[in-house]
């Protein structure tokens, strides 16, 4: 999935995985996954998508700061 704001392109194609969550099992509608991504220029950004019952129903990916992110990280 990519995401471009004005000035950023986020992509979980040309990213490098940090730490992946997920919670349920493939095809569970309350199930989900999230994935925190550090880009190349070093641009943190969680991609989060899950079953129609989840919180995460959406495809969709959030730009993180570095102190968020290590909160993301430190709480996950």
């Amino acid at each position: 999935m990519v995401k471009t704001t004005k000035t950023k392109t986020y992509d979980t194609a040309t990213a490098t995985v940090v730490k992946k969550v997920t919670a349920g099992v493939f095809g569970d509608p309350a199930g989900y996954e999230t994935t925190m991504y550090v880009t190349p220029e070093g641009d943190y950004f969680l991609y989060t998508y899950g079953g129609a019952q989840s919180g995460y129903s959406t495809e969709k990916i959030t730009a993180y700061t570095k102190a968020n992110a290590k909160k993301w990280l430190e709480e996950n």
